[in-house]
């Protein structure tokens, strides 16, 4: 059977979920199509943090713009998704690291962007008391924050088939075809046809776009995290390392989440991650170091999720530069959870308008294909 739409959104991580949702709110009436379900891989699994800090020149523009949504989160979803800013706070641990946060700051600063804020080792004591005091000074980026991952992308989600969203569970896109002006998508016996297709899909994304004659260096990843035993507060910001690979958070209840970008393996066609213990250890160790209340704790569980990160470690979105009415929206190499509200409201502009106020001209697919500009 077929049913015609007015978008097909490929992918029901953050990503589709928000681009669904924002064109619902432009009057369009997207399906959206997920082959497990929304939040199953990096979506839902990720550290939850909301961080304009240290971000990649090229995507700070859109970070922004998804800073302005976070900030008003319950508004568009009825839901506050946890999400808590405290800020985020980048640690140099010598003064090597730290001269690299001054010409960070000042590249930034240059370019028009005061959103990190260069500090000394008092305001980073302030901020976090028990960071060890060694540590000279950092970054802060004093809006950002953290949310509950799953949660929010349930509520864009959500929203998204309130407002007139068709939603697909559980059955993969197939057979993507272009014919007569219109995009077709095999779901199960049924098959959908829009005149937009949206390739959101995450960690299979780049096997779409290959398919469609615009292959891009991408890989799979599986980043890990792991969760502590309790222990008593001592930190409100988000914190990253200047140097070593490490991003924790506290969260009420005292336990401690570890990050930090240590990768286990991933088994693509089988949805499934082996974890790298001995890297988990190391980011334990470093946890530990730097702050010894944490050295009491133990480790009660750890995961990891699926997702894509590109060779640059800048996302690709935006129009296709060979079909028409084709988009891209993937790669978004470890830290794409930030993005995903201001990125579905800027890709239903692009669907919509044709264009955006928000920069996003160095992300575009094209850059992998000089030959087709």
């Amino acid at each position: 059977m077929t049913k015609n739409v007015d978008a097909i959104v490929v992918g029901g991580g953050i990503h589709g979920c928000s681009t669904a949702l924002h064109l619902c709110l432009a009057g369009l009436k997207p399906v959206l199509i997920e082959k497990d379900y929304a939040g199953r891989h990096a979506s839902g699994v990720n550290a939850g943090g909301v961080r304009q800090l240290a971000r990649h020149i090229p995507e700070i523009p859109l970070s922004i713009r998804s800073m302005g949504i976070w900030e008003k989160i319950s508004d568009l979803l009825d839901d506050d998704c946890s999400f808590e800013s405290h800020g985020q706070v980048l640690v140099a641990e010598n003064e090597e690291e730290l001269a690299v946060c001054r010409a960070r700051v000042g590249e930034l600063n240059a370019l028009g962007f005061t959103h990190e804020e260069l500090i000394d080792a008092t305001e980073l004591r302030r901020l976090v008391p028990a960071v060890a005091e060694t540590c000279p000074g950092g970054v802060v980026s004093r809006r950002d924050g953290a949310a509950n991952p799953a949660q929010t992308t349930t509520a864009f989600r959500r929203k998204a088939e309130q407002l007139g969203a068709s939603v697909r569970e559980g059955v993969a896109a197939s057979n993507i075809r272009y014919s007569g002006g219109l995009w077709h998508v095999d779901v199960g016996t049924d098959t959908y046809s829009a005149p937009v297709l949206v390739n959101a899909a995450g960690a299979w994304a780049g096997k779409i776009a290959a398919a469609l004659g615009e292959p891009v260096p991408v890989e799979t990843v599986a980043p890990m995290l792991m969760i502590t035993s309790r222990v008593p507060h001592f930190i409100d910001p988000v914190v990253i390392l200047r140097g070593r690979k490490l991003s924790f958070k506290q969260f009420s209840n005292g336990t401690v989440l570890i990050g930090g970008g240590h990768l286990a393996t991933p088994y693509q066609d089988r949805n499934e991650t082996v974890l790298d213990w001995k890297s988990l250890a190391t980011s334990a160790r470093t946890v530990f170091e730097l702050f010894p209340v944490m050295r009491s704790a133990s480790i009660v569980r750890a995961w990891a999720g699926i997702e894509a990160k590109m060779k640059d470690d800048i996302p690709v979105f935006g129009p296709s530069s060979r079909h028409k009415g084709l988009y891209h929206q993937f790669g978004f190499s470890l830290h794409g959870f930030q993005l995903g509200p201001g990125a579905g409201a800027v890709m239903a502009e692009l669907i919509v308008n044709g264009g955006t106020q928000t920069r996003i001209s160095d992300l575009g697919i094209d850059r992998f294909h000089p030959s087709t500009l």
